[in-house]
């Protein structure tokens, strides 16, 4: 199982056209959130059309994972809390059959969004939005929960935006971690979460690509100039990961 994982390209369209090319060498693609750029002279509603071709697009050429980012969040839920709504409609039809109920579907290529789960091979991957209040937290719990009885031992992949307080959450003057991911974590031992967010992290003293809670491992690619996304690329079956970006290029063996 290889994944290619990248967040927060905030609508650098070069840097789609780089993934589209380099997704058929990987087994799952993983975009961890904020698609849209709000500093853009374009809309919203320009991007979000330009960013739905793109992943229906990216999602012919590998199974596609993407969940939302607080930048992606264009409307309110029931309860008042923002969402990114603009992503259910992209999700493929396979997985839009099964996917929201927790139940792991299989096929040859997919795009997985929110609320999905799906199965690639061996492994599970849930795609959590991201919680702007406490319905939504409550609504990702029980999904996580369902996904849990589900997973008959299989490897577990979870794709959510912001890293937990660590390593990975540090911007070099403070931490934007998330507080209750590390409980999440805890309870339900996911084999890996892939996040984003916090565009410095990997390149700042004090800061990292990769962190690990109990037997959980963390990684966040964070975010660069230029055509080419900062990427990790994570091979299960070597047990090995490597994160790539401007800087260099570092590995790590997971054991």
């Amino acid at each position: 199982m290889r994944i290619l994982l990248t967040s927060d390209l905030h609508y650098k369209l070069r840097q789609f056209d780089w993934l589209f090319h380099a997704a058929p060498d990987f087994d799952a693609v993983v975009i961890a959130g904020d698609h849209i750029d709000a500093q853009s002279s374009l809309s919203g509603a320009v991007q979000i059309a330009a960013l739905s071709a793109t992943f229906t697009a990216l999602a012919q050429r590998s199974h596609l994972f993407v969940c939302s980012g607080n930048h992606d969040l264009n409307a309110w839920n029931g309860q008042g809390e923002k969402v990114a709504n603009w992503l259910g409609p992209v999700r493929g039809d396979d997985i839009a059959v099964d996917g929201r109920n927790g139940l792991p579907v299989d096929g040859r290529f997919g795009l997985a969004v929110d609320g999905d789960t799906a199965a690639v091979n061996d492994t599970l991957f849930t795609v959590c939005p991201w919680w702007d209040g406490p319905y939504a937290r409550v609504e990702v719990e029980r999904m996580l929960e369902q996904v849990a009885g589900a997973r008959d031992g299989r490897r577990w992949v979870w794709v959510y935006h912001a890293p937990p307080e660590g390593v990975l959450s540090w911007t070099g003057k403070r931490h934007y971690g998330d507080s209750l991911l590390p409980e999440l974590i805890k309870r339900f031992s996911p084999t890996a979460v892939l996040c984003g967010h916090i565009h410095e992290a990997p390149f700042k003293t004090g800061g990292s690509w990769v962190d690990r809670i109990g037997d959980t491992w963390l990684f966040n690619a964070g975010r660069q100039i230029g055509d080419v996304p900062a990427r990790v690329e994570i091979d299960f079956a070597e047990q090995s990961a490597r994160w790539i970006s401007i800087a260099g290029v570092e590995e790590r063996a997971l054991q």
